[in-house]
């Protein structure tokens, strides 16, 4: 091919009941505002949760000068991309008060509002539009799915610390500051709305995605594209495909291992299964499974939706507050060790929650750099933060939010770097939709200005 063909932004490949979204290619241009010439990769921007804080001398460097070469452990599996990564110290969240006494209701609520709930409407939602839902609004538009929403867990949590609303616990995304978003827990539900069903429109889908054949339904289209695309863009094409086919793989065997243990609990042996014999599949990590190998899944569908352009925006909550427990590292009820009274042992194990964490971030950066789009990489392109709402789960404290950001941000970030700045919660948020090019009419939450020293230029 010796000459750009520029497409629509929703161009997939189509197959009976499925489509599926295209990757950039270096041939193919997107048609987006640009008078029917190849735009730059647009930027898109994720943000991935955990609770309770940090064990702050494991997460921050020791220096800026070592950022790079002596990473602390929290961060060691972020090494290969650190390159394209900052962090910034210095950086309050929201003071709670007069909710003195709801610190694990208010960590996540106002992680991306930086707003505290209406004090007059305890026991509702009412609190403030959160900076995810602010971008998706700008470039909503432009993709088939505004935004994403995961979760690990169900957002069911029921407490009510200072009298506040349940939802306050388990939500981030704020559509309105009367309308929480949520979030999906269920690879299955997300891989079908990432390469939806074609379906006439109040019928029931006739296809499953996650069905074994589900790619061949669209490798005819696929095979078509491919004799008009340059080998480079084959080999892209060729990768993504792959990469899909690896999720659907992943996915049904989570399932399958779950259908199995709900047999073995029913007393049905092996020779006696079959699709009878159980209730439908409930995707959820049962006590003994891996939490990484779903955690990744996950990440992994991110990956897919940000490379695709099926949507800009993201939000993935880890885990919530109270009751999180990692079997795989052997270690019980994340919310018990937190208030671990500065003793080295349970500290260590809070230490070792924090790194696993982080550890699957660092999974998804890093696939997402391996990931040509344009010039660069796919991480070039995104704003991925990950983070937590509480400085210090033993105390509760506010006063240094940790937090890490992977992805150039298109250039609008200057990476590479560990810095110490004076800033809240709100700053952070307006400055890295700035760094998305989102306008904005009036600050985030209680931002006051900018972070310049995070920006290029």
């Amino acid at each position: 091919m010796t000459k750009n063909t520029v497409l629509d932004r929703r161009a997939c490949l189509k197959g009976i009941g499925v489509t599926l979204a295209l990757p950039l290619l270096d041939s193919i241009g997107w048609a987006e505002n640009s008078g029917g010439k190849p735009a730059r990769p647009p930027v898109r921007l994720g943000f991935m949760y955990m609770p309770h804080g940090v064990i702050m001398d494991q997460f921050w460097p020791a220096g800026p000068e070592k950022f790079l070469t002596e990473p602390p452990p929290a961060i060691e599996a972020l090494r290969p991309v650190l390159n394209q990564c900052l962090m910034v110290k210095g950086i309050s969240g929201v003071p709670i008060k007069p909710f003195n006494g709801a610190p694990h209701a208010l960590e996540l609520s106002t992680w991306l509002t930086a707003t505290l709930p209406n004090a007059d409407h305890r026991n509702k939602i009412d609190i403030a539009i959160s900076a995810d839902q602010i971008a998706a609004n700008h470039v909503g538009g432009f993709t088939s799915l505004p935004s994403l929403e995961l979760a690990t867990m169900p957002q069911t949590h029921k407490e009510n610390q200072e009298g506040l609303n349940e939802g306050y616990y388990s939500h981030c995304s704020f559509r309105s500051p009367t309308q929480a978003v949520p979030a999906e827990i269920n690879p299955r539900n997300v891989l079908n709305r990432l390469f939806g069903k074609a379906d006439k429109p109040g019928t029931a889908p006739r296809h499953d995605p996650l069905d074994r054949g589900m790619l061949d339904l669209v490798i005819g289209g696929a095979r078509d594209l491919r004799k008009k695309l340059p080998q480079d863009d084959r080999h892209k094409l060729d990768e993504y495909l792959d990469s899909v086919r690896a999720v659907e793989r992943r996915i049904a065997s989570i399932e399958n291992r779950q259908k199995d243990a709900a047999l073995e609990k029913a007393g049905v042996g092996p020779s006696r299964r079959n699709a009878s014999d159980s209730a439908p599949i409930e995707i959820k990590i049962p006590v003994g499974d891996k939490r990484s190998e779903y955690m990744r899944v996950m990440c992994d569908l991110n990956v897919l939706a940000f490379q695709t352009d099926t949507t800009r925006v993201s939000t993935y909550i880890g885990s919530t507050p109270n009751g999180v427990t990692y079997p795989e590292l052997g270690l019980g009820e994340h919310h018990s060790f937190t208030h671990h009274q500065n003793k080295a042992e349970t500290k260590a194990k809070v230490a070792a929650i924090t790194a696993f964490n982080i550890s699957q971030f660092a999974h998804m950066v890093i696939r997402m750099a391996k990931i040509k789009e344009g010039d660069g990489t796919l991480l070039d392109n995104c704003i991925m933060m990950w983070g937590s709402g509480l400085e210090d789960g033993n105390d509760h404290t506010r006063d240094n939010l940790p937090f890490i950001i992977a992805g150039g941000g298109g250039g609008s970030l200057k990476t590479g770097r560990f810095i110490t700045t004076k800033g809240n919660q709100g700053d952070l948020l307006t400055t890295l939709l700035a760094c998305m090019g989102v306008p904005l009419d009036r600050p985030i939450g209680i931002a006051t200005k900018t972070i310049k020293e995070m920006m290029n230029g």
